[in-house]
C-alpha cells in the first residue's frame, strides 16, 4: 500500500492508498519541530479506529514547508523501511515538466495538483486551491504546470484584519444572507466572500481570455466547497485532487524511474 503525504503551511494530510482506493485520511497540524517518533506515535494510534492491515510498501511527500521533509523521510525509512519519493526532488519523475522561467522553483502543491487535475479531467485548466493562500494554477493541454496566481488566503486575509484593526472582531467565514450588512461580523463576512468570490472570478476570466480559450475551472482546499455555493464560480470540486495527484506521480515513477 502507499502511503501519501501532504504537508502544507497549516496542516498535513496522510492518506493510505490501496491501489484502487484510499483506505483513510488522517490530518494532523504542520509543524516542524515534530519528530520522526512522535509522527508514528499519532499515525499508528489513530490508524486502529480503522482496523487496516497496516502494510505500507512506499510513501510520498508533497511539502511547502521544507523543514519537515527530514523528519517524515526519517518517519518513512524506520518505520516503513523505504526511502520516500518526495515530489520537487530530482529523482522524482513528474508525468509532464513544468513550463515556467528557468530557475524557477515551482511549489510542491501545485505540480501535484496539475497532474491530478489533469489525470481526472485533461488539459485546459485552471486549478484553484484554498489554502494558506489561494491559489490558481494553469495546466496546459499536455498536462504541464505553466504558471499562475498566488493571493493571500482567505483566513490569512480575516487574521491580518483582525489584527491591525483591533476594534473589529475575528469572526468565522461564512455566505451571507445579503450583501450590505447591518453589523460588524455581517459586513466582514460579506467583504471577505464576496470579495473572495469576486476574486476569483475576475482571475479565472482573465486566464481565460489570455490564454485565448475556453478552460474548466477545478476548485479544492478547505474552503473550496463554502465558495462553491456562489453560482458559476467553478466546474468541479475536488476534495482530494492533491492526495490523487500524489498517486498519479507515484505511478508514473513506479512505471517510469
Amino acid at each position: 500500500m502507499l502511503l501519501a503525504i501532504d504537508c502544507g503551511n497549516t496542516n498535513t494530510v496522510f492518506s493510505i492508498w490501496d491501489g484502487e482506493k484510499f483506505l483513510c485520511t488522517l490530518r494532523t497540524s504542520t509543524h516542524h519541530a515534530r519528530t520522526a517518533d512522535a509522527y508514528f506515535t499519532w499515525f499508528s494510534t489513530l490508524i486502529k479506529h480503522y482496523e487496516i492491515d497496516l502494510d505500507i510498501s512506499d510513501v510520498i511527500i508533497s511539502s511547502t514547508v521544507p523543514r519537515v521533509v527530514f523528519n517524515l523521510r526519517v518517519f518513512a525509512d524506520r518505520f516503513f523501511g523505504c526511502r520516500p519519493l518526495v515530489v520537487g526532488k530530482p529523482e522524482c519523475l513528474l508525468p509532464a515538466q513544468p513550463r515556467v522561467d528557468e530557475g524557477t522553483i515551482v511549489g510542491p502543491d501545485r505540480l501535484v495538483n496539475a497532474a491530478g487535475a489533469f489525470d481526472r479531467h485533461g488539459g485546459d485548466l485552471i486549478v484553484v486551491d484554498f489554502g494558506t493562500a489561494t491559489t490558481f494554477d494553469v495546466v496546459a493541454p499536455d498536462g504541464a504546470y505553466i504558471g499562475g496566481v498566488i493571493a493571500p488566503g482567505v483566513n490569512l486575509s480575516l487574521e491580518a484584519l483582525h489584527m491591525a484593526a483591533a476594534a473589529l472582531p475575528h469572526v468565522d467565514i461564512a455566505k451571507p444572507q445579503k450583501v450590505i450588512g447591518t453589523n460588524t461580523v455581517e459586513c466582514i463576512q460579506s467583504g471577505v466572500f464576496w470579495g473572495y468570490a469576486g476574486l476569483v472570478r475576475e482571475i479565472c476570466a482573465r486566464i481565460k481570455a489570455e490564454r485565448d480559450r475556453d478552460m474548466r475551472v477545478i476548485a479544492t482546499g478547505g474552503l473550496a466547497p463554502l465558495f462553491q455555493q456562489s453560482v458559476d464560480l467553478f466546474d468541479v470540486f475536488e476534495d482530494d485532487l492533491t492526495m490523487h495527484g500524489l498517486t498519479v506521480i507515484h505511478d508514473y515513477n513506479k512505471k517510469n524511474g
